[in-house]
């Protein structure tokens, strides 16, 4: 899998308009122009999810990110890049769909 590094300072939103963000923001040794590299072993959560079934609030609250087979870690853990597999999910742990990572100017591409 190829793609870019997420850093803590990418912009990650949920698909129905929800604001992903690192529930305690990435810390470490590896950081890119002077931001840490996000990695599978932080949690995300997201607010601001407009999200309804049948006219009932289910939005987005958590992302849950898998690991991918790169096998570039940071601090012990698998880094995330923009093309790494997650699933927004509701409080119910219900999947509603994928994050939506911002494009930005790519700083470090993993092939």
């Amino acid at each position: 899998m190829s793609g870019s590094l997420l850093d803590a300072g990418a912009v990650i939103g949920c698909p129905h308009g929800g604001r992903v963000a690192p529930a305690t923001p990435p810390s470490g040794g590896l950081r890119i122009a002077g931001a840490a590299v996000a990695t599978a072993a932080h949690t995300y959560v997201v607010t601001g999810c407009p999200h309804t079934v049948d006219g009932v609030p289910a939005p987005c609250v958590s992302v849950r990110w898998t690991a991918d087979g790169t096998g570039i870690t940071a601090d012990g853990a698998p880094v995330l890049l923009d093309t790494s597999a997650a699933q927004c999910l509701s409080a119910a742990l219900v999947p509603q769909g994928p994050p939506v990572v911002q494009a930005a100017q790519r700083k470090v591409t993993v092939r």
